[in-house]
């Protein structure tokens, strides 16, 4: 049955009004902000097919990452997409073009890094207001002291700006945004911290000021008269480094003349305040400074603030706190979100989970998200965020064994390709697997989000039936009657400690010992060791699951020590941007917490291992908690398998092993391979990913690209 669409509810109105930027009219107020991807120019077809996905999806406005503006701000191997030359250029236009034909005007981020450039492939010296290294430490930044920037080379860099943005003017962006946020080039001068200079530049606040409102003005007088300008500015700014709201509000009152657009945000490198994962900061904190700077403006304000919720995004408008609402992770959980809001189908939307996996993958060189598989596949699989082609032979009844996050997303991607029949089967009484438990964590509630998404669709779905509080063993699944069998019954921590720094379980552990902890017993079992007592947590995990279980011990009245072999607690933490805020709740909940510490040993009372110098480490302890590694639960599948003939006799053609089960990896990677199975059930060998398209290797100025066998 086709689903019956209804118009927008009517407080939903106010984010679908046109709104003019300078030359420039925005279908609506839903902007895709400046984000990164990792793809950039160096992968332009990837680039331009992600890019072009979120203007299918509705957003008004599609822009770039932040884009170098010449190689004394080369960024490589971050997620820069540099507009250096022609070439450059050429390969924007392919992003242009896919922004376009969808509908949706294009914008550019124009940036220099100053000194915190990285530099590494152009090998210049660092550019700086007055010669202050960059307060990153290493390996963030290279070391050394960066040059003072002469008259001269201030010319030369505004100069790179306005090429730049003539450049971006020649291959069709709409808007042009020159960045002075995040602690970069206009920000340094902009900022006491950095600039000491005592000339014209340096000094007062209208001097600090005068190379952003010089480059600004360049920029306007070369392409004001074609393109939308606008300027991304910290509103707020944490440490040394920043500004107050009051600075702001002078500062725009002061450049309000020269842009058409402020793109504003709060933080500089200081990420977290800024791109704040949930479990620290909740959605649409940052409203009521844009609201401050919204009233000295006569131009319209775009703001970002982990919106999530159009309801809360309409009222943000209607209130004047913002004109147009900003979104970058939101559109990477999902780019049909104003398309859904457009039809009234609010309960489809893929909400932000605010884990910032998105984070701490694109720092690793490609950007993926936990709520949407297709997040950066739409060129290299052909996956479209919202279509599924049907399946070739539509017949198949599929048993999915185990609703976790992979079983859950394959079951629901098999019935949305047409399958006759999919079943999914789960020992518990309700969807969500090892998810829903950690969304009992403090702060990671909205966790739970991707549980809720799926939940709806399933029950959308009249070819996918969840069947809770059923386990299955070989011979029922067997005597099923299922075609195809996925097995997705996923992982658990080990009860030996074992750890990925010694290979080996921890000497003296017994598994089911009374006074050693798994999480699962702690979340789920709902054990506890005795009431007040002294306990240990070891974390070799060092992301959300040590630190979470030490802060609920913590909360509940124990005595904690967290041990861990890593260099920092919660280190994969400080990839998502949450790893300060971890310590400090931890620092502040009175956990004693040793770093680099490896264990080898423990008994009841004690616990043995060594220092970061091979120096003995012991602790009295009462009970301890081991969060080393996640170990697959694949007796089931193992089972299965090893009987071809039985499987034969049972009518099954296949049976797959997908997510934890296979490999515990994090909430995004198991997502994805959940949804692969789907997306490639009739492949030859599912299991085996099918190649995926490399970036064509010849690029043609006329800006698209041409496959070298044509």
């Amino acid at each position: 049955m086709r689903s019956v669409l209804v118009p927008p509810a009517e407080h939903h109105k106010v984010l679908f009004e046109p709104i003019d930027i300078g030359p420039k009219t925005l279908r609506n107020r839903l902007y895709n902000v400046p984000h990164g991807t990792a793809y950039g120019t160096l992968r332009p077809a990837t680039w331009a097919s992600y890019r072009a996905a979120r203007a299918e999806g509705g957003w008004a406005v599609v822009s770039t990452e932040f884009s170098s503006v010449d190689p004394s701000s080369d960024e490589w191997p971050l997620h820069s997409s540099d507009i250096w030359d022609e070439e450059d250029a050429c390969r924007h236009k392919l992003m242009v073009d896919s922004v376009h034909d969808h509908g949706a005007l294009a914008s550019i981020e124009l940036h220099h890094g100053g000194v915190h450039a990285l530099r590494r492939l152009s090998r210049e010296p660092a550019l700086s207001a007055s010669g202050m290294s960059s307060d990153l430490p290493p390996p963030a930044c290279p070391p050394g002291t960066p040059k003072i920037m002469s008259r001269n080379d201030i010319e030369r860099v505004q100069q790179s700006f306005v090429n730049a943005a003539v450049r971006a003017r020649d291959v069709g962006y709409d808007i042009v945004d020159v960045l002075a946020g995040y602690g970069y080039l206009c920000a340094q001068f902009l900022s006491p911290f950095h600039n000491h200079r005592t000339d014209g530049y340096g000094g007062s606040l209208g001097n600090r000021a005068r190379f952003w409102l010089e480059t600004l003005s360049q920029v306007r007088d070369a392409v004001g008269g074609d393109c939308a300008i606008a300027t991304r500015l910290a509103v707020e700014t944490q440490g040394p480094w920043g500004q107050s709201i009051d600075d702001t509000v002078a500062l725009v009152r002061m450049a309000d003349p020269l842009v058409d657009l402020w793109d504003l945000n709060v933080g500089s490198l200081d990420w977290g305040s800024d791109i704040s994962p949930s479990r620290v900061i909740p959605e649409g904190r940052n409203l009521e400074l844009f609201g401050r700077v919204r009233r000295a403006a006569q131009k319209p304000v775009v703001g970002v603030s982990r919106l999530t919720s159009p309801d809360l995004m309409a009222q943000a408008v209607r209130s004047g706190l913002i004109d147009i609402v900003g979104s970058a992770r939101q559109s990477i959980a999902d780019p049909f979100f104003p398309q859904k809001v457009l039809e009234g189908r609010t309960e489809d939307i893929r909400e932000c989970m605010g884990i910032n996996h998105c984070i701490s993958s694109l720092d690793r060189g490609n950007l993926t998200c936990a709520q949407n598989a297709t997040s950066g596949e739409e060129f290299r699989r052909g996956w479209h965020p919202e279509r599924f082609d049907v399946l070739a032979r539509p017949e198949v009844s599929v048993l999915v064994v185990g609703a976790g996050p992979a079983g859950m997303e394959a079951a629901i991607g098999l019935a949305k390709r047409g399958a006759d029949m999919v079943h999914l089967v789960d020992a518990a009484e309700h969807l969500g697997g090892h998810l829903r438990p950690v969304g009992r964590l403090s702060g990671l509630q909205e966790w739970t989000r991707f549980i809720d998404h799926r939940m709806i669709q399933i029950g959308k779905l009249p070819n996918l039936q969840f069947i809770p509080s059923t386990r299955l063993d070989a011979d029922d699944i067997r005597d099923y009657g299922a075609s195809h069998v996925v097995v997705a019954t996923g992982a658990q921590w080990s009860g030996t400690g074992l750890t990925p720094g010694t290979h080996a379980p921890l000497e003296g552990v017994v598994e089911g010992a009374d006074w050693v902890f798994t999480p699962e017993q702690l979340l789920i079992e709902g054990r506890r060791p005795v009431e007040g007592s002294q306990v240990t947590v070891y974390d070799a995990e060092g992301y959300y699951m040590g630190a979470g279980v030490a802060q609920l011990l913590a909360d509940e009245g124990y005595k904690v020590d967290l041990v861990t072999p890593h260099a920092q607690v919660a280190a994969e933490a400080d990839m998502t941007l949450e790893g300060s805020a971890i310590r400090d709740s931890l620092h502040g909940s009175g956990v004693a917490m040793h770093r680099e510490v490896l264990l080898s040993a423990a008994q009841f009372g004690r616990i043995y291992g060594v220092g970061q110098f091979e120096e003995p480490f012991t602790l009295e302890t009462d009970a301890l908690v081991l969060v080393t590694v996640r170990v697959p639960v694949d007796g089931l599948y193992q089972e299965l398998v090893r009987d071809h003939e039985a499987l034969e006799e049972a009518g099954i053609e296949a049976v797959h092993c997908i997510g934890d089960a296979l490999s515990p990896r994090p909430l995004a990677d198991v997502t994805f391979e959940g949804h692969r199975l789907a997306r490639e059930f009739e492949s030859p060998n599912p299991a085996i990913a099918l190649p995926y398209k490399r970036e064509p290797l010849r690029l043609v100025r006329r800006g698209a690209f041409s496959d070298p066998l044509d």
